[in-house]
């Protein structure tokens, strides 16, 4: 089943890539296609799960941490969420359509791809803060610019180390 799907996600964006053949290769053609699709679908479910799910409130808890509430930021639960969306669909597009040809074997692939989201995670929550407490930019644009930053990281971990070939 997942097999057909990726077979079919391929020749959609191969359909579409004859015009961009002498500019980029195939597999950086359908990184972009990928990777922004992924990330598209990340933007919608962080404003959707801030303006919707969280309503932009800071959702407290009934737990205490050295004798301060915990309490989240409707951003940084959006962000969490979002991952927790996109991280299953971005997996499956590198490995099924991006990167099908790596001969890593699929858990090391799965190890290495979690530990790169989870820097990239980690870099959305700070780079999300940083923008909207200390600039005060509005959270969707924050998101939007960190997305720019992250993407950067991302490619370049993904290429070289998350689903890189093996050397022989």
């Amino acid at each position: 089943m997942l097999t057909g799907v990726s077979n079919w996600i391929t020749a959609v964006i191969d359909f579409f890539y004859p015009p961009f053949r002498r500019f980029i290769p195939i597999q950086t053609f359908r990184y972009l296609a990928c990777g922004g699709g992924n990330t598209l679908f990340d933007i919608v479910i962080f404003y959707l799960c801030y303006h919707y799910l969280f309503d932009q409130q800071v959702l407290h808890t009934d737990l205490y941490l050295g004798g301060r509430e915990l309490a989240f930021a409707p951003e940084t639960l959006s962000v969490m969420t979002a991952f927790c969306i996109s991280f299953p669909t971005g997996f499956f597009l590198m490995r099924s359509v991006v990167f099908h040809d790596s001969d890593l074997r699929g858990r090391v692939q799965l190890f290495r791809y979690l530990v790169q989201v989870a820097i990239c995670l980690a870099l959305n929550v700070v780079f999300i803060k940083l923008f909207v407490t200390r600039f005060h930019i509005y959270p969707t644009i924050a998101k939007i610019l960190t997305t720019v930053l992250v993407v950067m990281f991302s490619y370049l971990s993904q290429r070289y180390f998350t689903f890189r070939k093996s050397a022989r």
